[in-house]
């Protein structure tokens, strides 16, 4: 991304990323997306494991339709570099505006 965080076009780049908190006494996981053009959360999830399945209902709680995204920013980590999500990101480049 070469730090371009200033987008002048919504949704173009979204970023997301997994944190963890503390809910009665174990580990939760959220999972976030940001548009970047606003700083806007505009998907997220929260559960009891960090999988791929965590990022997919974060991207199907997002209430616009993806279409015109550019670029989907992450860490890379294990739940976003797999079949479920590779799918997914499928679906939206395939779909019309």
């Amino acid at each position: 991304m070469n730090r371009e965080f200033d987008q002048d076009q919504e949704l173009r780049v979204v970023v997301s990323d997994l944190t963890y908190v503390r809910v009665a006494q174990k580990w939760h996981y959220i999972c976030i997306f940001v548009n970047l053009y606003n700083r806007e959360i505009i998907g997220y999830s929260a559960g009891p494991y960090k999988t791929a399945a965590l990022v997919q209902c974060a991207f199907a709680s997002v209430p616009y339709s993806l279409n015109q995204l550019e670029i989907f920013h992450t860490d890379r980590g294990n739940e976003f570099k797999n079949r479920i999500i590779d799918d997914v990101l499928i679906a939206w480049e395939l779909n019309d505006p």
